[in-house]
């Protein structure tokens, strides 16, 4: 009976260099395209017609359900922020100070509070009515009737002018900051339907009380002049932040995402793995899960949109739709972020996922990039840039040193504290550099046949 065993490789025998170690940079580039389109080839190869398709059809149902829950979970990761991170929820709210629509609008309820306090009307009467009594000529008298109209509409001018100046100050950016970091514990008090505090959930409204700027007012009249100002009392009015009917719906589903909020970004990420990990061809099924997040960011950020609308249209009568649109954009600023940074990570993986695989345009992309990063490698190497142990470190361990780059990148965007597309971008290009750097030093020594 003959061995079939293949002889052994002379070099090895003799203590040299494998056979891989003695191919070209081309040539060792297209064998690793050969080993992994046959690798490929053998992991789309069913072992059964019957345990095929209930592997894919189980594969599908959990990307589908991955997608899902990916939506959720940056739905409850904003949701929990927003109620538990004071400096994320000052983050959030402080550019309302300076919005000019929510700045004419507080300026409006704090005129209206005030002159409500102030009978103006009453103090040009009794202005007219001592004029009278002292003794003044009877033209003057008549004259100061005639205007008693311009009057009265130039002391409301000079209460609403303060207000404004008041609202539109640095003073009030300072006092805007402070007030809602001190009141955030109350906003998860307003948001789990317990009231109290400068926020407060009535009759479907969260609403902050100014009462403390129509004080600054009062001091800024008194200053001005306007005696009649320091008999205004301590003053208690609302600024209605967020009105709706489903407000009481809306904590609730609030609550139940904070509770979940921790939890639910990782279920998503397992249960897409496992996903991955079921279908017949994992490469093909990292693209579709990856494919399904961006799917999902996509129609959230589309429902944003369209609830944005719907909310406007349902606001009260009264209310400032110009301030309450500023108002709905803060407080979703950080979801819209949130939503284009997951939707930015999974396009980019599953366009990797695409450039890794054994298609014509993939495979001709890696090996123009492989062929460019050997050219420059051999340049290198002919200048005498050293890198013997080196490269055959880098040649041994390559896929390992492939891996901890992915695994590092993944760790740092799981980690970061609300990440942005900007966060996104920067990972992804070091990530690149990383991978043409590991090509650089991939340089195992080459000996001629």
């Amino acid at each position: 009976m003959t061995n079939s065993a293949p002889p052994p490789d002379p070099a090895k025998r003799a203590g040299g260099p494998s056979g891989d170690e003695l191919l070209s940079t081309r040539e060792r580039s297209e064998l690793d395209e050969l080993r992994h389109r046959v690798s490929a080839l053998e992991n789309t190869v069913p072992s059964g017609a019957g345990r095929h398709w209930l592997r894919s059809a189980g594969s599908v149902l959990l990307i589908l359900l991955a997608s899902l829950l990916s939506l959720l979970a940056v739905v409850s990761v904003w949701a929990n922020s927003i109620v538990r991170d004071t400096n994320r929820y000052v983050a959030t709210v402080a550019p309302l100070a300076s919005n000019p629509d929510v700045q004419k609008a507080i300026t409006n309820r704090v005129t209206t509070a005030v002159l409500a306090q102030i009978d103006v009307e009453a103090l040009v009467k009794q202005l007219t009515q001592v004029a009278a009594q002292e003794g003044a000529a009877p033209q003057a008298a008549k004259l100061l009737g005639n205007l008693s109209g311009p009057i009265t509409s130039g002391l409301k001018s000079l209460v609403s002018s303060t207000v404004e100046r008041v609202v539109s100050s640095s003073a009030f950016n300072t006092v805007w900051v402070n007030a809602n970091r001190s009141i955030h514990s109350a906003v998860d008090k307003a948001l789990t339907g317990e009231a109290g505090g400068a926020v407060s959930l009535k009759n479907n409204q969260v609403a902050i009380d100014v009462g403390p700027i129509v004080a600054k007012v009062k001091d800024q009249l008194v200053k001005a002049g306007f005696a009649p100002a320091a008999r205004i009392p301590a003053v208690h009015t609302d600024f209605v932040v967020f009105a709706s009917k489903d407000v009481g719906k809306i904590k609730t589903y609030l609550r139940v995402l904070e509770i979940i909020g921790g939890w639910l970004p990782i279920i998503a990420v397992l249960i897409a793995a496992a996903g991955v990990y079921l279908a017949a061809n994992r490469r093909r099924a990292l693209i579709w899960a990856a494919l399904g997040v961006f799917a999902a960011m996509l129609l959230l950020g589309i429902t944003l949109t369209v609830a944005r609308a719907i909310y406007l249209d349902h606001l009260p009568v009264a209310t400032s739709d110009a301030a309450a649109g500023a108002v709905y954009d803060a407080l979703v600023k950080f979801l819209r972020a949130s939503v284009r940074a997951v939707g930015a990570v999974a396009l980019v993986t599953a366009i990797g996922a695409f450039f890794n695989g054994p298609s014509r345009a993939a495979v001709l992309t890696r090996t123009g990039c492989r062929r460019s990063i050997g050219a420059l490698r051999d340049v290198a190497m002919s200048a005498g840039f050293p890198m013997r142990a080196v490269g055959r470190f880098v040649h041994h361990f390559k896929r390992w040193i492939g891996g901890v780059i992915l695994a590092v990148a993944a760790v740092v965007l799981f980690t970061w504290n609300y990440p942005t597309t900007a966060v996104v971008v920067w990972t992804v290009a070091i990530v690149l550099v990383a991978f043409a750097i590991r090509e650089f030093l991939d340089a195992a020594p080459t000996q001629p046949a």
